[in-house]
């Protein structure tokens, strides 16, 4: 790229994830003004999450496209992307595009940019699961952004490797660590904000003693009768385990609330509440004894913190903590999600080689990294 003019960098995203892990991208490289001009757009696929995450790391976008229709189906959702990307692109004429992760939002912008010629960077490039079909659709959108990407900035080696694999050129891959991690280290060095306080507070009232368990589960593949497993696995674990409590932040699609509020409302060791903002999930990571998910982001999390991660998921596009330990894939099974959880709560050992085990997700730097590879 030309030194002499600043870089035009358009930062697209439309989620919760993307729009944390974009933050710090966004904030390195705005304090580099002389180098590089920063335009931000949201698409809002997801409006509420998303707009949390920019009053957090105080984010205003430039660019707000408030796709978010009741009911849209993911053809909704990647036309109407792709063709408001199209305007904005000819609109900003940006000399590269940056996205993040695996959602329609990233696979509709890059294939807009593609149709313009506009070169591509894609954060947490080169994560596979195996599956096209798991994590539905993330597995496809990664696989398509990658083609069309020009900078692929791979979190880990495994993730270069798998790009390698794929016919990704050597020079157009960098290890970057994830910018996740960056975004966690800045904010757990906050204070808990009330919301924390007041949730551990409601621990202590259930068990002065008792072990925080953590839980998000919202996986389209989990739907249905895995949906019902992973609830009767966290009602037998308080029903046969009197010095634990769970928190469970609940997804607001219809199809995680109703087997959630049917069979884990009311009990007395099981907090319901409404997803949280990004600070408050952060802190209860931190606060958790064990971390049971079927989501990306928080198998990157959790270990950073030292917390062991059981996922409950048959497989993970993020095999790096599984391969240091500070992950086990458990898939979504009743019998499965209480044995292990139960291991981790009365095996000592057991519990402190996976919450010792070393992050392979980064050392909070990756924002830098990246802001550097743009603009050099």
């Amino acid at each position: 790229m030309p030194s002499k003019n600043p870089v035009k960098i358009l930062l697209v995203f439309g989620t919760r994830p993307e729009a944390i892990k974009l933050a710090p991208v966004i904030k390195e490289l705005k304090s580099r003004p002389e180098n590089c001009e920063v335009v931000t757009c949201v698409t809002a696929q997801h409006r509420e999450m998303l707009d949390q995450v920019l009053r957090l790391f105080q984010i205003e976008p430039d660019l707000d496209l408030n796709l978010m229709q009741p009911n849209q189906t993911l053809s909704d959702i990647s036309a109407r992307v792709m063709q408001e990307m199209d305007r904005v692109m000819e609109s900003v004429r940006p000399d590269v595009v940056l996205v993040q992760g695996d959602t329609t939002t990233v696979m509709a912008t890059s294939l807009a940019a593609f149709h313009r010629k506009v070169p591509l960077g894609h954060v947490e490039a080169g994560l596979r699961s195996g599956n096209i079909h798991s994590p539905f659709p993330e597995e496809l959108n990664r696989r398509v952004t990658t083609l069309v990407s020009r900078y692929h900035f791979a979190p880990t080696e495994t993730s270069r490797q798998a790009l390698l694999k794929e016919g990704v050129e050597n020079d157009h891959i960098y290890v970057t660590g994830n910018p996740v991690i960056d975004a966690l280290n800045l904010i757990t060095q906050k204070p808990r904000p009330d919301e924390v306080n007041r949730l551990l507070s409601r621990v202590t009232d259930v068990s002065g003693s008792a072990k925080l368990i953590l839980v998000t589960a919202h996986r389209r593949e989990n739907f249905g009768k895995y949906f019902e497993n992973i609830c009767l696995g966290l009602k037998l674990l308080t029903e046969r385990n009197q010095d634990i409590v769970i928190i469970y932040p609940v997804h607001m699609n219809p199809k995680v609330r109703d087997p959630v509020f049917r069979i884990l409302n009311g009990l007395e060791r099981i907090i319901l509440i409404d997803p949280v903002e990004y600070d408050v999930m952060a802190h209860l990571l931190n606060e958790a004894y064990i971390v049971l998910t079927d989501s990306g982001g928080i198998q990157e999390e959790a270990p950073a913190l030292g917390k062991p991660v059981l996922v409950m998921r048959t497989e993970t596009e993020r095999p790096e903590g599984v391969e240091a330990g500070t992950a086990k894939l458990i898939g979504p099974f009743t019998e499965n999600i209480v044995n292990e959880t139960e291991k981790l709560l009365y095996d000592s050992e057991y519990y402190g080689q996976m919450a010792v085990a070393v992050n392979p997700y980064g050392d909070g730097h990756a924002a830098k990294r990246i802001a550097n590879i743009l603009l050099s």
